[in-house]
């Protein structure tokens, strides 16, 4: 998901109403330290030293959904516990709207993890599986009507432990909105006509009988999947593969996913739903809506335990992607020629032009976004500090090398930049031997530098159109003036 895309998407996420109803639980965290082996038994000692309670499950998902703006309802089932009283004060805690149902005669599913140094050392599960029924469910129903008024989307978190029945899920689908389905079970047929469903690789694979490795596989598996189950889609989580999206009557289509650092996976999914969900109640197609919840999930999985990101991480996190690509475009006239080299292998024609470059402004892009046009593939060439100060003079550049290098390397026109020391980039070109070089229709053909050279390789000269009242040195004299009347 681009910058652009995901900043318009933040603005309409604000207030958007989702309804999460399902198992819900209490994750305590026991967090300590281990440098010794019982005597009792060959097991580590943990000598505790905090302890956290968060909200899991449907929590978890209501809680990423609050994180991101969202108007969130919370309908779970709790037990007439301590446990219970912890998931009523952190659905306050978490500002969101509970709709809590209490059935004295279970517990509250609690879920102790304890850890060191980053690592889960043991898990502790608390909890009764068992249908809900009777009077619980009749009234888990009346309130999941309730607060499901307004919502555009409901999620329904289904981990088996007994409160997403039959009627529960009938319904959900009844509220008339848009419901996606996020489950552990081990057939997906009884959500009915549901709009997704969202099983892992593993579950596909045990759900049609089919294996899910490759993505022919799944395409076959999600076939499977649609014929067995009435759900409008099926879209398939794959770890480090992404995800793979089945429709009916449409063509599979996968999303890779960027490879990240893992720290910790726990309630990844949790926040990829809620991203998913809480977009397409904004109103977003459901491929912008699994491109965010995908980059929701991976910032998800850069932190300990069982958290929630904001819109503010997530644009940090498209910024750095993009920083990192742009870093990757800045080359040294070496790998430069290498790359030529690689492009020209593929039969694709190659670009140059060059420039200061010093505050970019919408004629350089202009004229970037033209020339790019000429050739398959562009190189920048970019006037090193001293350069510009020679051609300039004193104040100038205003932003230096590696500012202006990363800034056209942003640029989708562009494909490679290469600075230079020298006065002009005659070495670049020899080095790079375009197929098309490219000036400003300020120049004229012969005035350009570099332009016998091409030309005598059978390469061509081209003036792109300059984009009036619109140049750096005009930009510094207006800050000038501006300044000055301060």
């Amino acid at each position: 998901m681009d910058l652009a895309a995901l900043q318009s998407l933040l603005t309409d996420l604000p207030g958007k109403r989702v309804c999460c109803v399902g198992d819900l639980m209490v994750d305590r965290f026991v967090y300590g330290s281990v440098s010794r082996v019982s005597p009792e038994a060959p097991i580590p000692v943990l000598k505790r030293s905090r302890e956290l309670k968060m909200l899991g499950a449907a929590g978890n998902v209501a809680r990423n959904v609050a994180a991101l703006g969202g108007s969130v309802a919370l309908v779970g089932l709790v037990g007439g516990d301590a446990e219970g009283h912890d998931a009523s004060r952190l659905v306050g805690e978490a500002d969101l709207e509970g709709y809590l149902v209490t059935d004295a005669e279970r517990p509250t599913t609690l879920k102790t993890r304890f850890v060191s140094s980053g690592q889960q050392l043991l898990r502790v599960d608390l909890e009764e599986v068992r249908p809900i029924s009777g009077e619980v469910e009749l009234r888990v129903i009346r309130t999941l009507k309730d607060a499901a008024r307004g919502a555009g989307v409901i999620l329904i978190s289904d981990y088996g432990k007994g409160v997403v029945t039959d009627a529960v899920i009938a319904a959900a689908r009844e509220t008339g909105a848009r419901v996606v389905v996020d489950s552990k079970a081990r057939s997906f047929a009884r959500y009915g006509e549901v709009d997704l469903v969202k099983p892992n690789a593993s579950e596909l694979a045990y759900a049609t009988e089919l294996p899910t490795e490759t993505d022919a596989e799944v395409e076959a598996a999600i076939g499977r999947a649609l014929e067995l189950w009435a759900a409008k889609g099926v879209l398939v989580t794959r770890a480090g593969k992404g995800m793979s999206l089945g429709l009916r009557d449409r063509p599979v289509k996968h999303f890779p996913t960027v490879s990240r650092e893992v720290f910790d996976a726990s309630g990844a999914g949790d926040t990829a739903i809620a991203a998913l969900g809480l977009s397409l109640a904004a109103g977003a197609d459901v491929e912008a809506a699994i491109a965010f919840a995908q980059l929701a999930s991976g910032v998800a999985i850069g932190k300990a335990g069982t958290a929630t990101v904001s819109g503010d991480e997530l644009v940090e996190a498209v910024l750095a992607q993009h920083s990192s690509l742009a870093e990757g475009k800045i080359a040294t006239p070496q790998r430069m020629a290498e790359e030529v080299a690689r492009w020209r292998g593929q039969g694709l024609k190659v670009g140059f032009t060059n420039g200061c470059f010093d505050i970019l402004h919408r004629g350089h892009v202009a004229y970037l976004a033209q020339a790019r046009t000429w050739c398959d593939r562009l190189i920048v060439g970019v006037n090193a500090d001293a350069s510009v100060r020679a051609l300039k003079g004193e104040g100038r550049p205003v932003n230096d090398l590696e500012s202006r290098a990363l800034v056209l390397a942003g640029l989708r026109s562009v494909d490679l930049v290469a600075p230079f020391d020298e006065a002009t980039p005659l070495k670049l070109i020899e080095a790079a031997r375009p197929d098309v070089l490219i000036k400003g229709a300020d120049y004229a053909e012969d005035q350009v530098v570099g332009g016998d050279l091409v030309k005598s390789w059978g390469g061509e000269v081209k003036l792109a159109e300059i984009v009036d009242g619109y140049s750096t040195t005009a930009a510094i004299a207006r800050m000038t003036r501006k300044g000055a009347d301060a």
